[in-house]
């Protein structure tokens, strides 16, 4: 093959050293439109991840890699006058330009012809003289530019400003050091690449870069004024930049470039010119290498050229995906330093650590077992004072005058089996059951405070003396035969009823057959084309609403329920005043979110005053819509903030099911950012919930601050003993199983203990 690349950086280099391995007879050239001891960046860093597959791809430049390598093993974080240290990470960095130049080197001895100060066109005649031209002209590529649409370009352009500049100083950890100015903070990521140098990225937000004069500043006055910001780190070092063909500040915006298509004909995408991963994760250089060589064995896969490089966009798309997932988690972490800058030093270190969440808890724990045990012990005494180190899911809490054993929740689940709102038989086993399996906390399901506020006719109510006794009896068993505390869910389907049971095969979420009753909303806006649309209600009907609210509330507590959490959320009837999506009232009851939330707070208020002062009452609400011209971010932080200065003692973070126009993001614990933002910048607390599965999971989330409870619906439908295992498989004694499970459980933990032994020989 006769093949361009068009761009001489890390993945131009390495996918013609590629070609040329596989096949001597390739006619590769690299354009590259600088000199070759040319460079704009400082260090590079590696995972073994990377070097593996460098290694199995050629061992000669891995070989003259790692004879380059910085390495260290250390990552500390310096803020608020405090040097937090976690072991265990394992680094190795390399310059750029020694990376450069071995790999020129290498490809020089395989025969590419390497064409330096050569700048190349996209001219028609290029994609006719070569047999496949490559892309790999970074993150400003003019090849995925010129063909945007064909490439279907995504470039998010992010907030914060940042600068690369070089310390003649080696750090010996990957360093953060955080600096809060009287214009904000601004902080620094540094690690060496060399035994004399580092990599000093300086960053901060644009607001603070603007009101700190950065804009103003040459690259020399620059480099001045980080020098005196973080002279206590530099230890008299001087910073740098070797960024002179820029031209200003050399300040830039990070983009976050995603390629729906990667090819166009014989063209195609590699490296930055497909996509970018935030340097907060280190990864450009690691997809740039996996690129090239995934691309070179495809092509010499014995493919029709178009099979092969389809192949090529399927399995580095998949992997591109995830590191820019995470990337984008350690992105936005970074960008809301504010909203963690309160937290305890340490817990911030490991909020840092755990950011993109591809580092657990119990990963986390095979690094810095040392760190970790800080960091529950610390966790712990918040809890419990003088308490020794405990998994944070183990940890107790207090709401009100309600004591909670560990912070584990079995989450509302509707079951859609009750007659007539009565709950029975298999509402006492199923209730029962998650009782004994030792989360501290349990709810109900979706309990309706009317018979024409549920969702289906199998829904749970609170509306008729018959329902209290029938609930009573189920309190009163948990209550006799397990620590858990037991909450009430009490909603209003609004907009959302009088519909099948969702198991009715192609029926669900439509009209009953028969027997349908009237359902009302803020607006008349029908759920679905396919849904009855809801009378927009008076104020009449508002009053009679909060009566019954009011009224479920009593029988709540006359059958001893703990706690009472009001639903605000999934599109319910309060979610339906919420969101703007299906709030469209022009009286005090619409328009602004003070408006919007003026009903849900009258029926809360109402509610906090006939509940006991001394138990506690949460709100549960959907954060976003998943619509543009939804429920904002900032919006859910005014409606959890509103709550909780009513009274309420816990937020409980859902998101979506409020209209049919959603298109959620979903993933491992995909609603716990917004949990995460609530807590943190509406200072309230929080439970997380949504696609947590794992008992790392929950430790990792609690740990971070990024909530204070975590409630598992699914997990708990198949396992109803989930805490109790997990608590075996972490080794924690400290769950109480029912007197007749013991013998049961003792095995469970020797079991796990034997697994863990094993494992570990």
């Amino acid at each position: 093959m006769k093949i361009a690349c068009a761009g001489g950086g890390p993945a131009g280099l390495l996918f013609a050293i590629s070609m040329k391995l596989r096949d001597p007879n390739h006619d590769v050239v690299v354009f590259e439109r600088n000199e070759p001891g040319d460079t704009f960046g400082w260090g590079v860093v590696f995972s073994d991840q990377t070097m593996e597959n460098l290694r199995r791809n050629d061992s000669v430049s891995a070989d003259a890699i790692e004879a380059g390598f910085a390495h260290w093993d250390d990552i500390e974080v310096h803020i608020k006058g405090r040097t937090i240290r976690s072991s265990g990470h394992g680094f190795v960095g390399i310059g750029r330009k020694r990376l450069l130049n071995i790999l020129q080197d290498r490809a020089r001895e395989l025969g590419v012809r390497l064409e330096f100060l050569t700048e190349i066109e996209v001219e028609p005649a290029l994609f006719t003289e070569y047999d496949l031209v490559v892309a790999s002209d970074g993150a400003n590529s003019k090849f995925r530019a010129a063909f945007a649409d064909d490439f279907q370009v995504d470039i998010d352009i992010r907030p914060n400003k940042y600068i690369w500049l070089g310390a003649d100083k080696a750090f010996d950890a990957f360093t953060f050091a955080f600096e809060k100015t009287e214009h904000g903070w601004i902080w620094a990521h540094a690690y060496k690449f060399d035994d004399d140098t580092s990599t000093f990225i300086v960053e901060c937000s644009e607001a603070t870069w603007r009101a700190a004069g950065f804009e103003h500043l040459s690259q020399d006055e620059t480099c001045r004024a980080a020098e005196k910001l973080f002279a206590k780190y530099l230890d008299g070092a001087t910073l740098s930049t070797n960024a002179k063909h820029l031209r200003g500040s050399a300040w830039l915006n990070f983009p976050r470039i995603v390629c729906g298509n990667w090819s166009r004909g014989n063209l195609i995408l590699m490296g930055d010119a497909a996509h970018t991963a935030h340097f907060s994760i280190g990864s450009g250089t690691k997809l740039a290498f996996e690129d090239a060589i995934k691309l070179a064995e495809v092509l010499h896969g014995g493919k029709p050229l178009t099979e092969a490089l389809a192949e090529y966009l399927a399995e580095r798309q998949v992997e591109v995906l995830k590191l820019q997932n995470a990337a984008r988690n350690s992105t936005e972490w970074f960008e809301h330093i504010d909203r963690y800058a309160t937290l305890d030093p340490l817990q911030f270190t490991y909020s840092l650590l755990t950011r993109s969440q591809r580092v657990s808890h119990e990963n986390l724990r095979l690094r810095d077992k040392h760190f970790v045990r800080d960091i529950e012990t610390w966790f712990a005494g918040k809890a419990l004072s003088g308490e020794p180190a405990r998994p944070p899911m183990f940890a107790p809490m207090k709401l009100r005058e309600m004591g909670i054993a560990n912070r584990v929740v079995v989450s509302p689940m509707c079951m859609y089996s009750a007659k007539d709102g009565l709950v029975g038989d298999f509402h006492l086993v199923h209730y029962g059951a998650r009782a004994a399996g030792g989360a501290g906390l349990i709810f109900t399901e979706m309990t309706d405070v009317s018979a024409d506020a549920r969702i289906t006719p199998g829904c749970a109510g609170m509306y008729a003396p018959e329902h209290v006794v029938a609930w009573k009896r189920i309190v009163d068993y948990v209550h006799t035969h397990s620590s858990a505390k037991f909450a009430l869910q009490l909603a209003h389907a609004g907009r959302k009823g009088s519909t099948r049971v969702p198991w009715a095969e192609d029926f669900a979420d439509q009209p009953l057959a028969a027997d349908n009753w009237e359902i009302v909303g803020p607006s008349p806006i029908p759920w679905s084309d396919r849904n009855a649309t809801p009378r927009e209600m008076t104020r009449a009907d508002m009053d009679r609403v909060k009566a019954d609210f009011v009224r479920a509330t009593q029988m709540g507590e006359a059958a001893g329920f703990d706690m009472l959490e009001l639903h605000c959320g999934h599109g319910y009837l309060l979610s339906s005043f919420l969101t703007p999506l299906s709030n469209q009232r022009r009286d005090e009851y619409g328009g602004s979110v003070e408006n919007r939330l003026r009903f849900p707070l009258e029926v809360f208020d109402a509610m906090r005053a006939a509940w006991p002062k001394h138990k506690p009452m949460s709100v549960r609400i959907s954060a976003t819509d998943w619509c543009d011209d939804g429920i904002s971010a900032e919006d859910s932080v005014a409606i959890a903030q509103a709550f909780a200065n009513a009274g309420a003692d816990l937020i409980d973070v859902s998101a979506g099911q409020t209209s049919q126009q959603a298109r959620p993001v979903y993933g491992r614990m995909f609603q716990t950012p917004f949990c995460d933002r609530i807590r943190n910048e509406g200072r309230v607390k929080t439970m997380a919930v949504g696609n947590i599965f794992e008992p790392d999971h929950v430790n990792s989330i609690l740990a971070a601050g990024r909530a204070d409870l975590c409630a598992l619906a699914r997990p708990h439908l198949v396992d109803p003993f989930w805490t109790m295992r997990a608590a075996a498989e972490l080794g924690w004694s400290g769950v109480e199983p029912p007197v007749q499970y013991r013998q049961g459980y003792a095995q469970m933990r020797r079991n796990a203990a034997r697994r863990d032994a094993e494992t570990k020989a």
